[in-house]
């Protein structure tokens, strides 16, 4: 017999993808499509919800078509996708009512200030484990209703539907059958009680958001549904769903409390597994909801780079310094050091630890000596520093010293950048054979749902190391670069001012 197969859908900021694993976790077909990025104004990140689905289930007909497999040869399916961003559409007619507002989006920076002023960020940390802040969906949520004309009455009416990406996915698969989330995602719209995980009244009414609107809250791996769509030949049962930092740390089976996990993707996000503990950040983090099986919940500590690989992405298209995101590697190693130049990627503002939607990218330290090589090489440390600053958060909070950092993520291939991100820690960065964690995360989630792994304890003995990067540079060259970087931080903070 042929062994089955796991489809994972890996629904991500810039594109979609589809990747099947078989059992041992390996890849067995791998495609991918980007998409449109929409920037109506400065601050403002748009996506068309149709293109999303669309981009999604195209590669999902490429894998299975390239592997010459049936929808009968997929025991289930995973899904895990960019979180925080905002879909609303008609119940009726499945159509979206405006676009997807994403998660970098900074359109309701003002109404979070406001929420600020009126004392309501306590409430809000102590129910959902969030900052108060733009990122979120429950402030994006109601922008929607109190701008998109008849928003507001046809939710009312109870004719809306609001999910995050996931809901949005799992409603055309299921042609409108089935309107859920999982707790991972219900997390992250600052509606839900991370305690009693549950949405939240007391939030809703602060947000003026009708409890009709929203999806039901699932776990993050058990049988929910099954496809209805066209594109396979049979049912296939929909079983595992996370947030893609979530899914990344199950991926990394980062299953024991102290584990930590690092994504280089567009942003960068650390998790910290603080297990049945919901640990409450004294030093600007999020604590969030890991994930829910078999009833149990795990939490986790995070700290969100709003800026990572992005970085990478503005000094190939915005400066044209680079023609691909990989020669950022070979210009970087044309200089010895950074000659002097930092480079603070606050793009979209600062996230974690900082958490400043005013901060604005800089670059430090220019002199007639400095070359492309040495900006390729500062935007590299500049991702870098973010998440050395991220770690050193979640070790004061956790009062645990971090001995080793899991990586994955597209830019986590640097092996430079790797080593970069040793010599500031001082310890080991562990990469495994499979960088396409969240997908993994995905994958295994809906395994175990259907007994396609018998065990987290079985997919443990799954996880490889690829590469172990240890430190290499002096510690006085690390504080000097750190003290600079610090600098360089100040300099980037509260730029905004209107």
């Amino acid at each position: 017999m042929k062994e089955k197969l796991i489809l994972a859908l890996d629904q991500g900021t810039t594109s979609s993808r589809a990747i099947l694993f078989n059992h041992n976790g390996e890849i067995v077909e791998i495609s991918q499509k980007p998409f449109e990025q929409i920037f109506p104004e400065p601050g403002l990140v748009e996506h068309n919800a149709n293109e999303i689905w669309s981009s999604q289930i195209s590669v999902a007909a490429e894998v299975v078509a390239k592997s010459g497999i049936t929808g009968e040869d997929i025991a289930a399916i995973g899904i895990t996708n960019q979180r925080e961003t905002v879909v609303v559409w008609d119940r009726k007619t499945s159509e979206p009512i405006c676009n997807a507002i994403v998660w970098q989006d900074r359109r309701t920076s003002k109404y979070c200030d406001e929420l600020k002023q009126k004392g309501h960020v306590d409430l809000i940390k102590k129910k959902t484990g969030l900052v108060l802040d733009a990122y979120f969906s429950g402030t994006k949520l109601k922008w929607i209703l109190d701008n998109v004309e008849g928003a507001r009455e046809k939710a009312e009416a109870g004719e809306l539907c609001f999910g995050t990406v996931d809901s949005w996915l799992v409603w055309k698969l299921t042609r409108g059958n089935m309107f859920i989330t999982d707790v991972t995602n219900a997390c992250r719209t600052m509606l839900f009680n991370i305690h009693t995980m549950s949405w939240d009244d007391e939030l809703l009414s602060l947000f003026n958001i009708p409890k009709s609107i929203l999806p039901e809250v699932k776990e993050s791996s058990e049988i929910y549904g099954e496809t209805a769509t066209t594109l396979f030949s049979s049912k296939i049962p929909i079983s595992g769903i996370a947030g893609d930092q979530q899914a990344a740390l199950f991926g990394q089976m980062c299953t024991k409390p102290g584990m930590v996990k690092n994504t280089y993707g567009t942003g960068c996000f650390l998790l910290m597994n603080t297990g049945d503990e919901a640990v409450y950040s004294e030093n600007n983090l999020l604590t969030t909801v890991a994930w829910k099986i078999n009833g149990k919940t795990t939490y986790a500590l995070e700290g969100s780079v709003f800026v990572g690989g992005a970085a990478v992405q503005w000094l190939r298209d915005g400066a044209k310094v680079i023609k691909t995101a990989p020669g950022i590697n070979h210009l970087a190693e044309t200089v010895e050091d950074n000659g002097g130049v930092y480079f603070v990627p606050a793009l979209t503002g600062l996230g974690a630890p900082y958490w400043d939607q005013y901060a604005r990218g800089v670059i430090m330290g220019i002199t007639r000596g400095t070359t492309d090589g040495h900006i390729a090489r500062a935007t590299l440390e500049g991702i870098a520093f973010q998440v050395y600053d991220v770690v050193k958060s979640m070790e004061a909070d956790a009062k645990a010293k971090s001995l080793e950092l899991r990586v994955d993520g597209g830019a986590a291939a640097s092996d430079l950048l790797m080593q970069i991100q040793s010599d500031l820690f001082g310890f080991e960065i562990v990469r495994p054979k499979t960088i396409e964690t969240t997908a993994l995360g995905a994958a295994y989630l809906a395994g175990l749902a259907v007994g396609y792994w018998d065990s987290i304890d079985e997919i443990q003995s799954q996880w490889i190391v690829s590469k172990k990067f240890y430190p290499k540079l002096e510690k006085e060259k690390v504080d000097k670069m750190l003290h600079y970087w610090h600098k360089a931080v100040k300099c980037s903070q509260s730029w905004i001012e209107e």
